[in-house]
């Protein structure tokens, strides 16, 4: 078809001989600009539309007065989701590469819950726990993302993993501290407050689970210091909550801003000395060892 790009993966699956098998192929795997674009949109209102059904079906209100609707909806979703998926395997060139693929699988794992309740006759209730893991139907919805247009994102989505990448150990760092600092508080207050029955510290573990609690400054309030040295600790450590939170944050910013500079066509400087990448267009000395970049030597991506 024209003006569609064939890449390496492409090749591997489309069926060798053209015929209705690679017409097929190019509705359901391709961006097929007619045909394609409609199974997309329909696929994607499908998706949605399953994934709705078994999340009113966990509400017992609803399921009360309308489960038998929401049962025979649901048995429709898997028919059509099935025929879909022995398309998919019928159409590509290796049926068994496709099924041990990330999609491959995600679609079998979408039909298996239904279809396991019936082989195996479980009553209502069993099924109705089974059937909660069709929202991994949910998974499938990346699949379609290409008829949302969603390509202009991929240069953003490519910064921010940079961002990411490059903060790991700093993050690394930051998180090996907050857990020693739970265990320092956990300790602290269950020294301070195990003697109070009615506080619930019972325990170190129990206290460092207060401790991410109120660090994390979800407060929960199954847990609360009762005397005045424990409220006192308390308070510095909800206080501290909010400056930790505040830590993370800065240093993705931080990488985030210099992902877009270095994706923005400016230069990123390569030390001489001791091969490290990543520095700013402007920066005049290395961010590792201190020695002077050289203007000359560019990163090797």
């Amino acid at each position: 078809m024209s003006g569609v790009s064939h890449s390496a993966e492409d090749l591997l699956q489309r069926p060798v001989t053209a015929g209705r098998r690679q017409r097929c192929y190019d509705i359901i795997f391709r961006s097929d600009p007619g045909l394609g674009r409609l199974f997309d949109v329909l696929l994607f209102w499908l998706i949605i539309g399953s994934v709705v059904a078994v999340s009113l079906e966990s509400v017992k209100s609803i399921d009360s007065r309308h489960g038998g609707l929401l049962y025979v909806i649901e048995w429709g979703f898997t028919l059509v989701f099935t025929v879909e998926y022995g398309l998919r395997l019928w159409c590509v060139r290796n049926s068994w590469h496709y099924a041990r693929s990330f999609f491959g699988v995600v679609d079998l794992l979408s039909l298996l819950p239904t279809w396991l309740g019936l082989i195996l006759l479980l009553d209502p209730s069993q099924q109705a726990h089974l059937e909660s893991l069709l929202v991994i139907r949910a998974l499938r919805l990346l699949r379609v993302f290409r008829v949302l247009k969603m390509g202009r994102y991929v240069r953003e989505s490519s910064i921010l993993t940079q961002a990411l990448r490059a903060s790991r150990q700093k993050i690394t760092v930051f998180l090996v501290t907050v857990v020693s600092l739970v265990v320092i508080i956990g300790a602290i207050m269950y020294l301070v407050e195990g003697r109070v029955a009615e506080s619930g510290f019972t325990s170190i573990p129990q206290s460092m689970y207060w401790a991410i609690v109120t660090l994390t400054t979800v407060g929960y309030g199954d847990i609360s210091p009762q005397t005045v040295l424990g409220q006192f600790l308390a308070s510095i450590v909800m206080v501290l909550g909010y400056g930790i939170i505040a830590v993370p944050t800065g240093i993705v910013s931080v990488e985030l801003a210099e992902a877009a500079r270095g994706q923005g066509g400016r230069r990123q400087l390569g030390c001489t000395a001791c091969g490290a990448t990543g520095h700013s267009s402007d920066a005049l000395f290395c961010r590792r060892c201190g020695e002077e970049l050289e203007p000359s030597r560019l990163d090797p991506a």
